[in-house]
């Protein structure tokens, strides 16, 4: 598979200032000086040249520029060769058809970046945060994308993964010599090791929820009666008049979602329907949709009426929420006092008490300790549920220990632990699972 040299388009589609063509692999000059109005075969690595990009008749198809990078300086450790060519799908199209024509094969997803990892520039924890770099919908999601594409993650899993190695090595020498003297390490040793290696894992599956937060945002069901200001709350949260605000009960008979930013975390508002038994047919499929949303959500905003005080119907609703991590509002306090015993006093009509709801939000979900994190941060679920198993393994090693099992039972669980944290960079993953995360890349990256 290696052996071809690939090509593709790496910036997006569709009319701009320039295209890149990317090609890679051991024909990367070839096929290059081929389509390529003056000779790059040796050129210099890490050069620009100047010129034009002919098709096979010799016709000129685009006045470009071509960087030429040498094997091992470039992301892919293959001789690679970019083409910056004017931008628009004609001409970028043409370009890359020529270099296809000249003999390379267009890439697959991802493709690019599966060869860097499989030539070992990256491990496969690195490759997962090149896409997570491109989707960043946030300052923080970006900067720690970034932090695991140098390694933050893969430092630390590595380093508890080759104590577990060292034990594993101590311990075989033990099993495959048992008449020798060499009870280099005891049972307290493995226990030590075992715990303490279960705690690091620990450490990082409890960043896990922080982390989510990071990549995807805070989901946020705003939730109470008909009429209580639902639509207002949203409205004043994202500065626009999102969803249809009438003194008519039940107006709103679908969830409205829109994405705000708190502290620089995106919020994901949902504007549910008011939460009432009803006859009415739509309205009832609106209220079975605000509960599925209440249930899936992050963090609850119920919201009541200052002017009607609490009746059935929202004593029904924070009922529906006593499990949940919520904050009641009391609003429309610019028409009547609101009960500061019952909630945070807020008008939507006016923003009095708005900064109150955004500063409790960033209590509520912790914002300010997961912007001071400064160690690794577990984003991607396949990475947890694999922390997860290695801390399961070497739980399970700690306990066949204190029941008297003997040393190559203990080391089965350690091995798998050993296994699960290798899932992660990528030592020992299956190649379904390499192809899986790579298929979700785009072309040419």
């Amino acid at each position: 598979m290696n052996e071809r040299t690939i090509a593709a388009i790496s910036t997006p589609q569709g009319t701009g200032g320039i295209s890149v063509i990317r090609v890679s692999g051991a024909d990367a000059l070839r096929i290059a000086d081929s389509v390529f109005s003056a000779s790059v075969m040796d050129a210099e690595s890490h050069t620009v040249h100047y010129g034009y990009i002919l098709d096979k008749d010799g016709e000129r198809l685009d006045e470009v520029l071509l960087t030429v990078m040498l094997a091992p300086r470039t992301f892919t450790r293959e001789d690679t060769v970019e083409i910056s060519c004017h931008g628009g799908s004609v001409a970028t199209r043409a370009v890359l058809n020529a270099v296809i024509e000249a003999g390379a094969y267009p890439a697959e997803p991802g493709e690019f970046t599966k060869r860097a990892f499989l030539n070992g520039r990256i491990d496969l924890s690195q490759a997962e945060a090149v896409i997570d770099v491109i989707n960043a919908k946030n300052e923080l999601s970006r900067r720690n994308a970034v932090a695991q594409l140098g390694g933050t993650l893969s430092r630390e899993i590595k380093s508890v993964r080759d104590v577990l190695v060292h034990l594993s090595a101590e311990m075989q020498v033990i099993i495959d010599y048992p008449d020798e003297d060499l009870e280099d390490v005891t049972e307290k040793d493995i226990e030590e090791v075992c715990r303490q290696s279960a705690e690091r894992i620990e450490r990082l599956i409890r960043s896990a929820d922080g982390g989510r937060i990071i990549k995807d945002g805070i989901k946020c069901a705003i939730v109470g009666k008909p009429n209580v200001g639902k639509s207002s709350i949203l409205n004043y949260l994202a500065q626009d008049e999102r969803a249809i605000v009438t003194d008519i009960a039940g107006t709103t008979r679908d969830v409205i979602e829109e994405s705000v930013s708190i502290d620089g975390i995106p919020l994901i508002l949902s504007d549910t329907a008011g939460i009432r038994e009803t006859e009415d047919r739509v309205e009832k499929i609106g209220v079975d949709k605000s509960m599925r949303y209440l249930d899936a959500a992050d963090i609850v905003i119920v919201v009541t009426d200052a002017a009607t005080g609490l009746d059935d119907e929202d004593k029904a609703v924070l009922d529906a929420t006593k499990d949940k991590k919520r904050i009641v509002l009391v609003n429309k306090t610019d028409i009547a006092e609101g009960n500061e015993e019952l909630g945070i006093a807020v008008s939507a009509a006016t923003g009095a008490g708005m900064d109150r709801l955004a500063a409790e939000i960033s209590r509520l979900c912790k914002i300010d300790e997961i912007r001071s994190e400064n160690g690794a941060v577990i984003t991607n679920m396949r990475h947890k549920a694999a922390l997860i198993s290695a801390r399961d393994a070497l739980t399970r090693a700690s306990d066949a220990l204190a029941a008297g099992m003997p040393t190559d039972i203990v080391s089965i669980d350690i091995a798998a632990a050993m296994d699960a944290l290798g899932e992660i960079t990528g030592e020992t993953v299956r190649d379904s699972v390499v192809d899986d995360i790579f298929h979700n890349f785009c072309v040419g990256k």
